[in-house]
């Protein structure tokens, strides 16, 4: 895993030098050709955050429409799915999006390329339940509160918002790449229309340790 982290941050390093943010995730899917152990975060199953919140949670949200944001290489979308939504998954690879529907052959869900910063305008406000783990963290600080407007706004009145990332406190060491996210920073969803009805912060037992913020929102009607 160490390796294929190191490759990742390389690649992010480079593109952001280059005034291209978000162009290293296409190159990474392309450079690791159909490998899923070269991505760093592909453990080719549901993401056990969710998965737990599903089982704890889930029963007080209606199963509609259903964003899914950074889909990676999609086991959160098919969870999903699996459990009654209408899912829409996007990335912003192409290699990804190919790769999601060659796994996913007979699937349901509907996967997409597209860029979060120039999403179609129909997704605003359009979408029962919006999902989104790790994206937020893997971009650079100056993205972070654009993005956050934009995810933010694709949930319908009445809707729920499920944010996963990596959590640390201000006088922590803010690391590197994927950078654990501040309280304060995840606050802004607060700011376009949403309450935090659930925030959880806990350590994760990982090798090493993660400590992760897992925060449910809903928009006000």
């Amino acid at each position: 895993m160490a390796g294929q982290r190191k490759k990742a941050r390389q690649l992010a390093n480079e593109a952001v030098a280059d005034g291209r943010p978000l162009d290293w995730f296409e190159e990474l899917y392309s450079q690791v050709a159909g490998d899923e152990s070269g991505i760093p975060w592909a453990d080719m199953c549901v993401n056990p955050n969710l998965a737990t919140w599903l089982e704890d949670r889930c029963g007080s949200v209606t199963r509609q429409s259903a964003l899914v944001v950074g889909c990676g290489l999609g086991d959160d979308a098919e969870e999903l799915v699996s459990l009654g939504w209408d899912v829409m998954a996007f990335d912003t690879s192409t290699t990804c999006i190919d790769w999601c529907r060659k796994r996913f052959p007979n699937s349901s869900v509907k996967y997409l390329a597209a860029d979060l910063f120039n999403a179609p305008p129909e997704w605003q406000r359009a979408f029962d339940f919006v999902f989104e783990s790790y994206t937020l963290q893997v971009l650079p600080p100056d993205l972070r509160s654009s993005a956050i407007k934009l995810i933010a706004n694709f949930v319908s009145p009445g809707g729920r918002l499920l944010v996963i990332s990596r959590g640390r406190d201000a006088t922590d060491d803010p690391g590197q790449m994927p950078w654990p996210l501040l309280r304060e920073e995840l606050n802004g969803f607060c700011n376009c229309g949403l309450n935090a009805i659930h925030f959880e912060d806990y350590i994760e037992h990982e090798e090493p340790p993660v400590r992760r913020f897992r925060v449910e929102y809903q928009r006000r009607t």
